[in-house]
């Protein structure tokens, strides 16, 4: 009892050194409450953030795969290259990627079907001089709602996986005779919202097909698909002939970063050991997932878009480095201060400390009882300054992300432990001056 009220005593006295000292542990706990919360959060919301621009995982046939590995073609879409697919996966197969393990990080995904066609510039009105103008179209899906094996119905499409382009009118309707041209296709055939246009399609018969095309919207994407038609995917196999066939299935997939285990999965998924099989397929590692679409879909080969994938694993690691960094600086910031305030507070009250020694008290007593005062002051600042930095992480998560932080115990948990061993180590290098008093030198003044 005598002892918690010396401690309570203390704090009447000496109230600004004690009030700075809780100030510097608050501001420690901010910042390291609100960095480490963004740190265990941030995979996530980088990854949320990073998927807006497009999908990170490609499913192909895997015929056309082998082609792309054998001559680097990567990337290359069939909207970019000259001539029309020759292997198909079926659209109807399409919606089993919902069915995975990993259904749920499937957020958006669009299969395209890559066919050439022509048309006529507008206003021709036939004529030698009225040539045909080739035109790459693409058959999709643009907000195209689906009923799943369990029941849910989930609306996908590229409407969601092109929220970069700039569109002037309004997205198609799926099974319609409508579609979105890009601009430097529109301006080379002098076309405008509202207009139509008729495509001539020669199929793999020899049949000529025509479909007139009402345009609802002009797109602006920054890259070459500006040079394409995006139509839907029904009305693109009944002009080419191809029913129920795509030849790429775009997906837009929440990931964890890669690291050393899912890239050795990624070259060969049989050469790990089943530990790391299972702990490997049970992550959300773009090649896992990959892994798992291609369990579902007959004669498909997915694939991780690995620019994306490296973008995110180096932003993430970067961004993390930097906000551990800051961590650490404010610890040893409020390391260095109380240390200091201690040495103060310890010569302001080195009569009373004398004292306390010349009437029997150890030095060992002693020190628990400077230290027990500053473990409770800083018990209060730690407190408050964890509740402020759950604050400062959400505004960093609005302003950042455009959403709050998801705050995990466990971030408290090792931030109090951090403080714990930081004021520890601050007092115990302080408190060694109290070893050095002599009761008799200092009672007299000297």
């Amino acid at each position: 009892m005598f002892f918690l009220r010396m401690i309570a005593r203390s704090f009447t006295r000496q109230l600004r050194r004690r009030l700075l000292i809780a100030l510097t542990v608050c501001l420690s706990a901010t910042v390291s409450v609100s960095m480490l919360g963004v740190v265990f959060d941030v995979g996530d919301k980088l990854n949320a953030e990073l998927s807006t621009y497009g999908s990170n995982i490609t499913v192909q046939p895997k015929a056309d795969a082998v082609v792309s590995d054998l001559y680097n073609t990567e990337g290359v879409s069939g909207a970019a290259s000259e001539a029309d697919p020759t292997a198909f996966l079926k659209e109807s197969d399409a919606v089993k990627i919902k069915t995975i393990f990993w259904a749920f990080n499937i957020t958006n995904f669009a299969p395209q079907l890559n066919i050439h066609a022509t048309t006529s510039p507008s206003g021709c009105s036939g004529g030698s001089s009225c040539a045909s103008v080739p035109v790459s179209v693409v058959g999709t899906w643009f907000n195209k709602s689906l009923k799943l094996p369990s029941g849910e119905t989930t609306v996908v499409g590229v409407e969601g996986m092109r929220s970069w382009w700039k569109l002037e009118g309004a997205w198609p309707k799926d099974d319609s005779d409508q579609g979105v041209i890009g601009k430097t296709l529109a301006d080379s055939i002098g076309a405008k919202v509202g207009d139509t246009i008729t495509l001539h399609k020669k199929t793999a018969s020899g049949e000529n097909h025509e479909q007139n095309i009402t345009l609802t919207g002009i797109y602006d994407s920054g890259d070459d698909e500006n040079s394409s038609l995006y139509i839907p995917s029904s009305t693109a196999q009944v002009l080419a002939d191809l029913p129920d066939s795509v030849d790429k299935i775009e997906v837009k997939a929440l990931t964890t970063p890669e690291n050393d285990l899912a890239r050795k999965a990624a070259k060969n998924p049989a050469a790990l050991s089943q530990d790391e099989w299972e702990t490997w397929y049970c992550t959300a590692y773009p090649s896992s997932i990959a892994y798992q679409i291609e369990e579902v879909i007959p004669g498909a080969v997915a694939k991780q878009v690995r620019q994306v994938a490296a973008l995110q694993g180096n932003v993430l690691q970067k961004t993390q480095a930097v906000m551990i960094l800051m961590t650490v600086l404010s610890l040893i910031a409020a390391a260095v201060a109380v240390a200091n305030l201690m040495v103060a507070t310890i010569g302001e009250r080195s009569a009373e400390l004398a004292l306390l020694k010349a009437i029997g008290a150890t030095d060992g007593a002693v020190s628990r009882l400077m230290m027990a005062e500053t473990a409770v002051i800083s018990l209060l600042g730690a407190i408050v300054g964890a509740g402020l930095g759950s604050g400062v992480a959400q505004i960093i998560g609005q302003v950042v992300f455009g959403s709050g932080i998801t705050m995990r115990p466990m971030v408290f948990v090792l931030v109090f432990v951090l403080l714990a061993v930081t004021v520890l180590v601050a007092s115990a290098s302080s408190i060694r001056s109290i070893l050095s008093l002599k009761p008799a030198e200092v009672l007299h003044g000297r």
